[in-house]
């Protein structure tokens, strides 16, 4: 069988460890870097904007001087309300006065009629199509317009606005100033080592001041230029001014307040990360150092473990081929000691087991040997039992025989005092059905009776009550009589009432109408009480009728009850009478009882007789069987003792191979 590579557990803990630190150390390094260049980004995009905001703040202020200066001219003249020649000694005063505006100052009116310093070489055809005198026209204070090529060619821009001197004709004030000096401030002030910068005017695209003098009043994107400027002509269209990188450029834009123009400021991505590409070189180095480092300290850490366990593999080994007199020593109290000290216990334990085994085998191989001379004597007993066994069997089967037909006759006695017995307790369920039904017409007789006194309280009840109806009815026919007499009276007063009303003539006649309805009203009274007594009087003659049939009711009623009773007390008799015979059943019942108790008691004495014969037979043919089954074991133990013996044999050559 081809044995299997076994890979040591030290070659697996490094190939495992010195990965994961390799891995770490490149993780820390590049999360390092990553940080660092993040910081280094943020404070260079800070240090950018920082740098464009103060050549912003210089080209603003550079612009803000000048137009105070035009602005100063522009509003002396208005105030003066000078002519030509007074406004020719300005403009004189001017030229030269600024290397900004070396021209100076300059007008034109609608006529195209331009006003100059006398020594001003500035030449127009027709000032009314120049750039400066559209502007001026739209403003009121002088600003600055979009920067132009002069007819010297050079790049300039105009401030220019209307000059409101009085006169009627309308007149723009305007002076050229150069893109140098805002150049050499694009150019200049630059606070970052390696970054550049570019003014451009972001209507046009033109692009006014550069450090490549060959771009200057060029379009910001045309084809020949870098994708750095293409991308940031792009961002311009879009108006979209915040920090950004484009093409590897840290990019800054800045809006020049007052005018159209953005400042834009880039530096290379690379320039700013440069020192921190070196940083990474040295990291790298360092790291690289300690992976070396690590890896040596962790072989000798990994060498230092492993150790005792190549020396407890080699001990295990050879007891996996049965050599014990190895030994574990070692020393230390970690995990390892404690496993190699557990070792030397189990080989002292697997030693004294073995010599335990041994001696063990040794007693077993005699006490096979025993068994099987024992086996044999058993075998010999067995046959002469089994033999025995067969003979008691005939014996106790005809004794079996006989304890049954005694068995069958003591259940025929049995069988026939069971059926008197049955009839006895028909009779008796007979007669306790009758003094039931007998108890039960006495209890309806009594109820019967009491529903009847019951029916005869009620009949003296209704009779009172209707005897306080006739009372209550002669005094109503009192009450009534009493009501006629005053309805008499009332007539008599009506009558009286209608003699003084005729008396009195036509004063007299509505008395006359009342005296007549209280006529008619007492009639009417008259009437109804005389209906109200015949009511009355046929109330009394049918309540004289209910009084007295209720009066002949309960006559009959307490003769009705007087029955009753006399009903019960005869039921009572019948009741005695059939308890008195329910007893004396009772009693036969209770003779026949013991006479079918004493026939049972010996029919089942019989019968578990019949069943010991029985089972005796029954023991007999199993102790029969178990004699022979004796017989057999007795032969399978000897055969087994054979097997036992031959084994214990072989467990001795097995404990022979271990080497204690």
């Amino acid at each position: 069988m081809k044995k299997d590579k076994t890979i040591s557990i030290k070659a697996k803990l490094l190939g495992t460890i010195i990965p994961v630190v390799i891995a770490i150390v490149v993780v820390l390094v590049v999360v390092a870097y990553q940080i660092s260049a993040g910081i280094i980004e943020d404070n260079a995009a800070n240090l950018l904007k920082t740098s464009v905001g103060s050549q912003e703040s210089k080209i603003e202020a550079w612009i803000n001087e000048n137009l105070a200066s035009f602005q100063m001219a522009k509003k002396t003249i208005e105030d003066m309300h000078a002519d030509d020649d007074q406004i020719q000694k300005i403009l004189d005063g001017y030229y030269n006065y600024s290397e900004n505006y070396p021209d100076g100052l300059y007008l034109a009116d609608s006529d195209g009629k331009i006003l100059k310093a006398s020594k001003s070489t500035k030449e127009e055809n027709n000032a009314t199509d120049s750039t400066w005198y559209k502007e001026g026209l739209t403003r009121v204070n002088m600003a600055v317009g979009t920067a132009y090529k002069n007819a010297d060619g050079e790049n300039v821009i105009s401030a220019s606005g209307i000059l409101n001197d009085g006169s009627d004709d309308v007149r723009v004030i305007s002076a050229d100033m150069s893109l140098d000096r805002i150049a050499v401030i694009v150019n200049s002030f630059i606070e970052m080592d390696g970054a550049e910068a570019l003014l451009v005017d972001k209507n046009s695209g033109m692009i006014l001041a550069n450090r490549d003098s060959a771009l200057i009043s060029k379009t910001l994107g045309e084809s020949g230029q870098s994708a750095l400027y293409r991308k940031i002509a792009k961002k311009i269209s879009q108006k979209n001014y915040d920090f950004t990188t484009l093409d590897g450029n840290m990019t800054v834009f800045d809006e020049v307040n007052g005018t159209d123009w953005i400042l834009v400021s880039y530096i290379p991505k690379s320039v700013v990360l440069s020192e921190l590409s070196n940083l990474r070189n040295i990291m790298l180095i360092i790291s690289l150092i300690c992976i070396l480092i690590l890896c040596v300290l962790i072989e000798r850490m990994t060498h230092v473990v492993i150790s005792p366990v190549k020396k407890m593999t080699k001990v295990i080994t050879a007891m996996a081929g049965g050599d014990f007199t190895v030994s574990m020593k070692v020393k230390g109290k970690d995990e390892i000691a404690v496993m190699g000290r557990s070792v030397e216990q189990f080989i002292e334990s697997m030693k004294q087991m073995i010599k335990k085994i041994e001696e063990v085998s040794g007693k077993l191989k005699e006490q096979a040997d025993a068994s099987k001379n024992v086996s044999g004597e058993m075998n010999e007993a067995a046959g002469i039992q089994s033999q025995s066994m067969g003979e008691m069997n005939s014996t106790v089967d005809q004794l079996s025989i006989s304890v049954n037909e005694i068995a069958q006759n003591a259940t025929q006695l049995a069988g026939v005092v069971a059926d008197t017995k049955s009839d006895s307790d028909t009779v008796e369920n007979r007669m306790k059905e009758t003094v039931e039904v007998s108890e039960k017409g006495r209890e309806d007789m009594e109820r019967v009776g009491e529903a009847l006194g019951n029916i005869e309280v009620s009949i003296h009840n209704l009779e009172t009550a209707v005897n306080k109806v006739g009372t209550a009815s002669g005094e109503i026919v009192q009450i009534i009589n009493l009501i006629g007499e005053i309805a008499d009276e009332t007539n008599l007063l009506s009558l009286n009432a209608s003699i003084e009303a005729a008396r009195a003539g036509e004063a007299g006649k509505g008395f006359a109408v009342v005296a007549s309805e209280i006529g008619k009203l007492a009639q009417n009274s008259t009437e109804s009480v005389a209906n109200i007594t015949n009511l009355i009087a046929e109330i009394n003659r049918l309540v004289e009728d209910a009084v007295r049939q209720a009066g002949n009711s309960a006559g009959d009623i307490s003769e009705s009850a007087q029955l009753i009773q006399t009903a019960v007390d005869t039921f009572d008799t019948i009741f005695k009478n059939i308890q008195d015979t329910s007893h004396l059943i009772n009693n036969v019942v209770d003779e026949i009882n013991k006479v079918d108790e004493v026939a049972s008691n010996v029919a089942a004495i019989s019968e578990e007789q019949a069943a010991s014969s029985d089972e005796i037979l029954a023991t007999s043919e199993s102790m029969l069987n178990q004699a022979e089954n004796i017989s057999k074991n007795s032969q399978q133990v000897e055969e087994e003792s054979d097997k036992l013996a031959i084994s214990a044999d072989h467990l001795a050559d097995q404990i022979k191979q271990f080497k204690i």
